[in-house]
């Protein structure tokens, strides 16, 4: 990725009479972890021009100056009559703002939620706003009769898609889509995004796969050739595939045998991007979230999550030194509600006092919950290593979850102890020990591997097997870099590695360590080490199984024997 290109747009018809302005960055966009592959972004806006002429989907602040200039240049801007609107955010409503000012006649289409939340973003703003119900169509001329399909969920309750049967063309919004930049406007050789895409369902649609599952259903019922999608290349030649493979993400999200239930309120998106980070280090660890936006949520659905679910996590921002009304109420459902052994948490963003968070946590200690983190109090935005630290504390509040319910379960069987026969058995491979690191930006890492294998010889190339709940998993994708330290015999330096790490906590500190040419550590008391950059991964079951090549490397200790893992059983390291 080219970070010195300019942001810019391009211009190309999809359709009959319609055309896609994609507003692209080659920059990561925001502090949000979805955009933690930092592999860019685009925006991508559509134009319909029938005798009516509508534009779907404006892009947010960021591409206000480039997109208006790109639309006004191509289309006369007294000839737009609509503009619909997927989803609604503060970013969103800048540019609208900025159109309405040279358009001012102009028609906004979005569902019920989307007009509230515009009255409220631009108040003193005279809107002209058309709300669309499920079976609401609008007919711009020339076949473009648009139908919409709405499609909520907790992080955008106002989430509506549309179909135009003329063209074929499914506009999705958030679903299908990805955070990547690049010239394709298609997506061409679709498995190279395939990656890319499942990162973003893990991070924006696994927390909420009963609301994805409920939105795929009803797309289904539209005979669609091209994904029209919000973020990345537009989706043609891939969509039966990735149609099939959200399908099967959503599946494995609901049939995970452990449930947490997220409950938040957001007043400035601060709070719902802890949250996300949250989320993601949850399912990260093989246990399903509940996402639950208590503003659009109601009562009896957050007291059915709290029910099924085996631990419970609230979040609010602090308005004028209190919660927001609904999290109070929220609260008193989940006291009401929670078994005290379910595990709790507590996490807020303010910016400048944060009793929010205080009175969540007393009002839970004072009920009788033990936590499982202590509460997360972030002030204004999140940064990089903020979010980082509150994956991990998902990913460990995930593990206790997990453990406290293994310790519920009766006994091993006869039989059940028999089956162990083989995971002895696979027990007995074994491999070399070795210390991965990692560093990007303000972020570094390392981790204690013992499944890792040379896998070719042109280029040299190794393979690494990271379990998913990893918090260096997320430092390893393609084009990233790592070095692989290989432990020698006798040495010490992997029982430094074999504790827990609390979330957010340096891994080196007390270690002699450089710094390689790829940027990332060395441990000085290592064997050898291998500068590496992944080429690609693999999913297999519980564990991510990296591909990398070998840029370079060096032996420290000639005389050394490499340190080797024994293992008696196979389902544990």
């Amino acid at each position: 990725m080219n970070n010195n290109k300019p942001r810019d747009t391009q211009i190309i018809p999809i359709g009959a009479e319609t055309t896609v302005i994609r507003s692209r960055t080659w920059d990561r966009l925001k502090f949000e972890i979805e955009y933690a592959l930092q592999k860019g972004t685009t925006a991508n806006s559509f134009v319909i021009k029938g005798d009516k002429t509508a534009v779907i989907d404006l892009p947010g602040e960021s591409f206000t100056e480039i997109f208006l200039k790109a639309l006004t240049e191509r289309f006369p801007v007294s000839d737009i009559d609509y503009v619909i609107c997927g989803h609604v955010n503060p970013n969103r409503a800048v540019t609208l703002k900025a159109l309405l000012e040279i358009a001012p006649d102009v028609t906004i289409v979005c569902s019920n939620p989307g007009a509230i939340s515009l009255r409220k973003i631009l108040p003193d703003q005279a809107l002209k706003i058309q709300v669309m119900k499920g079976e609401d169509t609008l007919d711009l001329g020339q076949g473009h009769h648009l139908e919409f399909i709405l499609t909520p969920s907790p992080r955008w309750s106002d989430q509506m898609c549309t179909y135009d049967p003329k063209t074929q063309i499914l506009y999705t919004d958030k679903l299908f889509g990805a955070h990547v930049c690049g010239d394709q406007i298609f997506d061409e050789g679709w498995q190279v995004y395939r990656e890319d895409r499942r990162y973003y369902f893990d991070c924006l649609m696994a927390p909420h796969a009963n609301q994805v599952e409920t939105a795929l259903e009803k797309l289904g019922n539209k005979s669609a050739k091209l994904y029209a999608v919000g973020h990345g290349p537009l989706v043609r030649y891939g969509l039966t595939e990735l149609t099939g493979l959200y399908k099967t993400w959503v599946e494995q999200q609901q049939n995970q045998q452990n449930r947490v239930a997220l409950i938040y309120a957001s007043a400035y998106g601060n709070t719902a991007i802890v949250a996300q980070a949250i989320a993601r280090g949850i399912t990260k660890a093989g246990v399903a979230v509940d996402s639950i936006n208590c503003e659009f949520t109601e009562p009896e659905e957050i007291k059915a999550a709290v029910t099924h679910s085996a631990g419970f996590i609230m979040g609010s921002p602090t308005l004028g030194g209190h919660a927001p009304t609904q999290v109070q109420t929220a609260l008193g459902l989940v006291i009401s509600t929670a078994d005290k052994q379910q595990l709790a948490g507590v996490f807020g963003s303010y910016g400048w006092s944060g009793e929010a968070i205080d009175l969540l946590e007393g009002k839970l200690r004072d009920a009788g919950y033990r936590f499982g983190f202590d509460p997360i109090r972030v002030k204004f935005k999140p940064t990089d290593s903020i979010i980082k630290y509150c994956e991990e504390v998902g990913t460990d509040f995930a593990q206790l979850v997990k453990r406290q319910q293994k310790q519920k379960k009766p006994k091993a069987s006869v039989s059940e102890s028999q089956s162990a026969r083989t995971e002895q058995a696979v027990g007995r491979v074994v491999g070399s020990l070795s210390v991965v690191t990692t560093r990007k930006g303000e972020l570094s890492n390392a981790m204690l591997a013992s499944w890792v294998s040379q896998a070719s010889f042109s280029p040299p190339g190794l393979t690494i097997a990271v379990a998913k709940e990893r918090a260096i998993a997320d430092l390893m994708h393609s084009g990233d870099k790592f070095v692989l330290n290989i432990l020698q015999e006798g040495k010490q330096l992997r029982k430094h590695f074999m504790k827990n790490f609390a979330p957010g906590e340096d891994r080196f500190v007390g270690l002699d360590i450089e710094t390689a040419e790829n940027g990332c550590p060395i441990l000085k008391q290592a064997l050898a080490y291998l500068e590496c950059r992944v080429n690609e991964r693999m999913e297999c079951g519980d564990h991510w199984l990296v591909y990398a090549v070998v840029d370079s490397g060096k032996v420290l200790d000639n005389e050394g024997i490499t340190a080797v893992h024994h293992r008696k059983t196979g389902i544990y390291y």
